[in-house]
C-alpha cells in the first residue's frame, strides 16, 4: 500500500519505518490526549510517519468482569478528537460488521482483530468502507496464510492494506515471533511488527494476560534489523493501572528512547 493514502500521515519522504502507538484502550478523554501529545512530539522530532491507536472498545476479553470500554460514541468521539488536535490519522479494531461503518465515520484505519481475521464477512466490511485495512495475523496462522486474508480486501478493490505480525503460539502461555516471516508477509502487502503483543503471555489461571515488557527493545530491534516496514507498540503512562494490557505495554517514558534507538537501526539498514 501507499502509505501516503492514510490521511494526515506526516514525514513520509523520511525513509523511516511508520509506527502505529498508543494506548491498548480508550479510557478517556485526558489519557487519550496526554499520551497523544507525548508520542505525536517524538514522532515528529525523529520523523517517523505516525498513527495514533486506541481501541474504543475490547471485545475479546478473558473474563467477562474485565474492563471492554467507556461506551463506542464515545470513544470514537476522543479518537476524533485527538486527530483533530494534533493533525495525526488514527487506527481503532473493530470485532463486528456493524462496527466498521461506525468506526469508519471517526477514524482512518480499521483493524482488524487476529483472533478474527479468518472471519470473511468482518474482512469485507472493513474494506468496504474505502478505510486502510490492517489485518493482525492470527496466532494460529502460518504468514504464508495471511495472503488469503490480504487478497479477500484486494478482492473489494481496496488497495489500502496491511499485516501484522503479533507473534504465534508457543505452547499454551506464550508467544515467538519467526521473524522469517516478516520477509514472507511482505511479498503479500505493507507488513508490520506488533511488539508488545508478540511479548503476551495468554491464558494466565486468573484470566489476566500476562507480558514481558522487558524484552520489548529486543524484539523491536530484532524487527527494524529485519527490515519490517512498520511498528506497532501500545504505551501508556501508567501500564500497572492501565485498564487493558498493562502487563506488556511500554512505559511512556522510555518511548523516546527506544523510537532514537530504532531510527539509528534503519539509518544504518537503508545503507545496504
Amino acid at each position: 500500500m501507499n502509505l501516503q493514502q492514510i490521511p494526515q500521515i506526516k514525514h513520509t519522504d523520511s525513509d523511516n519505518f511508520f509506527l502505529l502507538a498508543g494506548p491498548c484502550a480508550i479510557e478517556g478523554e485526558e489519557m487519550a490526549l496526554r499520551i497523544a501529545e507525548k508520542l505525536v512530539g517524538i514522532t515528529d522530532k525523529l520523523e517517523i510517519p505516525f498513527v495514533f491507536k486506541g481501541s474504543f472498545k475490547k471485545a475479546n476479553r478473558s473474563r467477562i468482569d474485565s474492563f471492554s470500554g467507556i461506551g463506542d460514541e464515545k470513544a470514537l468521539k476522543i479518537l476524533r478528537k485527538v486527530s483533530e488536535t494534533f493533525g495525526v490519522p488514527t487506527v481503532t479494531d473493530i470485532h463486528t460488521n456493524e462496527d466498521a461503518d461506525k468506526a469508519a465515520q471517526y477514524v482512518d484505519v480499521l483493524q482488524i482483530p487476529a483472533f478474527l481475521v479468518r472471519q470473511t464477512d468482518l474482512v469485507v466490511a472493513a474494506a468496504n468502507t474505502g478505510k486502510t485495512v490492517n489485518l493482525k495475523k492470527g496466532q494460529f496462522m502460518s504468514p504464508e496464510s495471511m495472503k488469503h486474508a490480504v487478497q479477500k480486501v484486494l478482492d473489494c478493490n481496496n488497495q489500502n492494506v496491511m499485516v501484522t505480525d503479533r507473534g504465534t503460539m508457543f505452547g499454551y502461555q506464550d508467544m515467538i515471533v519467526d521473524y522469517r516471516g516478516i520477509p514472507t508477509m511482505q511479498q503479500y502487502a505493507t507488513t508490520v511488527l506488533d511488539v508488545t503483543h508478540s511479548l503476551q503471555q495468554p491464558n494466565q489461571t486468573v484470566g489476566v494476560t500476562g507480558g514481558r515488557p522487558d524484552m520489548i527493545e529486543t524484539v523491536a530491534k530484532a524487527g527494524i534489523a529485519v527490515g519490517v516496514d512498520g511498528i506497532f507498540i501500545e504505551t501508556h503512562f501508567d501500564p500497572a493501572n492501565a485498564k487493558s494490557d498493562g502487563a506488556n505495554m511500554l512505559h511512556l517514558d522510555y518511548f523516546e528512547d527506544l523510537m532514537t534507538k530504532l531510527v539509528a537501526i534503519r539509518k544504518t539498514i537503508n545503507q545496504f
